[in-house]
């Protein structure tokens, strides 16, 4: 029950975006999005959701992805906006 309370209460609040730059990083190494995809075990339609920021993808699929792209997590993925910086 503590579970579902949990859930509950934390599916009312607004999820945080997060930024990424996995689209960026996969291109520059020549990789399709079914390639990627394979590497970490997702649907490559996954990769295209992250992509875009139409989902953000759990601890475990994060460090799957930064793995296959031999990147940090960090260099992959933002809590800010990573265009805002760039003119």
């Amino acid at each position: 029950m503590l579970c579902s309370m949990y859930a509950t209460c934390m599916s009312r609040n607004a999820e945080v975006p997060v930024f990424n730059q996995i689209e960026e990083v996969r291109t520059a190494q020549g990789l399709s999005r079914q390639e990627l995809a394979d590497l970490v075990g997702v649907h490559y339609q996954t990769i295209g959701y992250l992509e875009r920021g139409e989902y953000s993808p759990s601890l475990v699929l994060a460090l799957r992805i930064s793995e296959a792209l031999n990147e940090a997590v960090s260099d992959l993925f933002s809590l800010t906006d990573p265009s805002k910086g760039k003119k």
